[in-house]
């Protein structure tokens, strides 16, 4: 039976995904993966790669693979929905069959950072084994900075002139002794982005197509220069302890301990990672996100607290990795998240104004964010 297969990071292999059906293993070495294998839909267990079915299908008279009821992209479907992180659709409907580990904690902790290392090493080697010409999205901080070195690939920051992003990312640069490629956005690479990134994710809401477009932008820039692939730093603030409502414990989360409220984290990746991962696609390049590597997920995942948080740090045991191949500079460096970085928030939230679209309606970026949309349709 014929298999069609979209992957994460890397290629994935269609034995691969069979193994890990058979024995229900959430962690099978793979950077994620999505499609057809074997008559049945498959996506894996963060949801690495997007996978929409169709919305209310008859389960009684539908075959979930007919090609007008599924696919990678929300834009090929009439009311796409996206299908569940380690679920399985066959003819009986969606199943869930792989879930995240709940991993005790390594209590010897030279031998949990020994871990990290040696998967964040292993994520590193499996994109450097593909054939494919890759650049770096380098915010300056740790993330980033850390797959930028070991990856040693062309760094690219896209930003307004006076953000944070682009002054973080030169000084960090500059330490690391690397050049850098600055996206400078304008007004005008906005409000023509805006259509192509709401269009690619299927999504129009203030927030995401904020976060999504200096992503894009950055994309479409190494695309024009050559690049195949686009390296990212996700997932660390995920996986490591990197926010602050995991520190406090406040109402933001549900769980009561900070390893509860770090799982709580990881598992919001699946809703998150198809709005980046469908710009940079709709940019012309191939997302690639090293820290997302099963490998690294699995060594994260038996952290104990003491090296996810301190009282002084978040993802402290990260950081502890990171420091053995960067400047203690940037291995400290604290960022912010790329729609602040970058200004775009702050500059969409001024062209909607410009366009009569003030605060004082109800979520009025968004509504600017339509009206692009429509106008360009």
């Amino acid at each position: 039976m014929t298999s069609y297969l979209h992957s994460g990071s890397t290629d994935v292999d269609v034995d691969t995904v069979r193994e890990a059906l058979e024995h229900r293993d959430p962690f099978p070495g793979t950077a994620g993966f999505a499609g057809e294998v074997d008559g049945k839909l498959v996506r894996d267990v963060l949801g690495r790669v997007p996978l929409f079915l169709e919305r209310d299908l008859d389960w009684e008279t539908s075959n979930p693979l007919a090609p007008a009821d599924w696919a990678f992209s929300p834009a090929e479907l009439e009311e796409p929905e996206l299908v569940s992180a380690g679920t399985v659709v066959d003819s009986d409907g969606p199943n869930r069959v792989w879930r995240l580990p709940d991993l005790a904690p390594e209590p010897e902790h030279d031998r949990a950072l020994e871990a990290v290392d040696r998967a964040i090493r292993t994520a590193i080697d499996a994109v450097r084994s593909e054939n494919a010409d890759t650049a770096v999205a380098f915010s300056g901080g740790v993330d980033s900075a850390l797959v930028a070195e070991l990856l040693d690939a062309p760094l690219y920051v896209a930003g307004f002139p006076d953000s944070h992003d682009v002054e973080a990312a030169r000084t960090a640069a500059d330490a690391m002794g690397r050049e850098l490629t600055v996206v400078e956005l304008t007004h005008d690479d906005l409000e023509r982005a805006v259509p192509q990134v709401a269009r690619a994710t299927g999504r129009t809401n203030a927030m995401d197509v904020q976060i999504a477009l200096p992503l894009y932008l950055t994309g479409e820039r190494a695309a024009a220069d050559g690049f195949d692939r686009l390296a990212v730093g996700q997932g660390a603030d995920e996986l490591f302890g990197g926010y602050e409502k995991v520190v406090r414990l406040d109402h933001r989360v549900e769980a009561e301990t900070v390893r509860g409220a770090v799982r709580e984290q990881i598992l919001t990746l699946a809703d998150q990672l198809p709005r980046d991962v469908l710009a940079l696609e709709a940019a012309g390049v191939d997302p690639v996100a090293p820290l997302l590597h099963d490998a690294v997920v699995e060594a994260a995942l038996a952290l104990p607290t003491e090296l996810l948080v301190t009282d002084e740090a978040r993802k402290y045991g990260f950081r502890r990795v990171a420091a053995e191949y960067l400047p203690e500079t940037v291995v400290h460096r604290e960022k912010k998240a790329v729609q602040y970085g970058s200004l775009a928030a702050r500059e969409l939230d001024r062209l909607a104004r410009q366009a009569g679209y003030k605060r004082r309606m109800d979520d009025h970026v968004t509504k600017y964010v339509r009206s692009l949309l429509e106008s360009s349709s």
